[in-house]
C-alpha cells in the first residue's frame, strides 16, 4: 500500500503536535521528574575521567556523522554515477534536517530547563546551551539511524547505526546536559521523521 508524501507529512505534523502536548504534561508531573532526577544522579556518580572523555568524543561526533553520511553518499553517488545513493543522500539529509527543525519547534514552546538550572545539584561535565526538551542530539542522530537503515535495510549498516545513536543518546544523559524523557522523546522525534520521509529513498 502507498502512502502519499503529503499524507505522511500530516501525519508527521499531528504526531509530533499530541507528543508536545502529552510530553508537557509528563514533564511537569513529580513521578517522571523524581526518575529522571535519580538517573541523573546516578549517571553523576558513576564518571570517571576516561569514560567522560569518551562520551564527550561520542558527543561531538554527531556533527561529524549527521553531515558526513548524507555528504558521503552525495560523492559517492556522484564518482559511481549512482542514481540511488544521490537520492538517498538527500533523503538522509532532508529527514534529519526537519527532525532538527522540528526539535527546535518544540523546545521553543516548552522550554524545559537543563537538568543543571532546574536543579544546582546537578553538575555537568559542560554547560549546554539553548532548553532541554527534546534532545537534539538523539533526534538527529535517530533520524540519521533511521533514515540509513531504511535506505540501505542490512544488518551492518543497522546494528552500527543504531548502536552509535543510541550511545549519542547515553552520551547527553551522562554528561548532564539532558533528561531521560528528553533523549527517549529525542530518539521518537528522529526516528518518527525518517519514517515519515522515507518516501524519499530510492
Amino acid at each position: 500500500m502507498s502512502i502519499s508524501p503529503k499524507s505522511l507529512l500530516i501525519n508527521l505534523f499531528f504526531i509530533t503536535n499530541i507528543l508536545l502536548l502529552c510530553c508537557t504534561k509528563v514533564s511537569a508531573q513529580s513521578g517522571v521528574q523524581q526518575f529522571d532526577n535519580s538517573v541523573m544522579v546516578d549517571l553523576a556518580k558513576s564518571r570517571t575521567p576516561e569514560q567522560t572523555e569518551v562520551m564527550l568524543a561520542i558527543t561531538h561526533s554527531i556533527h561529524y556523522v549527521d553531515v558526513g553520511v548524507p555528504a558521503g553518499l552525495l560523492v559517492g553517488g556522484i564518482i559511481s554515477n549512482n542514481k540511488e545513493m544521490r537520492q538517498n543522500s538527500f533523503y538522509v539529509a532532508s529527514s534529519t534536517a526537519v527532525s532538527y527543525a522540528f526539535t527546535l519547534l518544540i523546545k521553543h514552546f516548552v522550554k524545559r530547563p537543563r537538568p543543571f538550572v532546574k536543579n544546582i545539584e546537578f553538575v555537568p561535565v559542560y554547560r549546554a546551551g539553548s532548553t532541554s526538551f527534546p534532545s537534539g542530539h538523539a533526534s538527529t542522530a535517530f533520524s540519521t539511524a533511521t533514515a540509513l537503515s531504511i535506505a540501505y535495510p542490512k544488518w551492518y549498516v543497522i546494528a552500527p547505526s543504531f548502536l552509535w545513536a543510541g550511545t549519542i543518546s547515553y552520551s547527553r544523559m551522562y554528561l548532564g546536559v539532558h533528561y531521560p524523557t528528553d533523549v527517549a522523546t529525542g530518539a521518537v522525534l528522529g526516528a518518527g521523521t525518517a519514517a515519515a520521509f522515507s518516501f524519499m529513498k530510492r
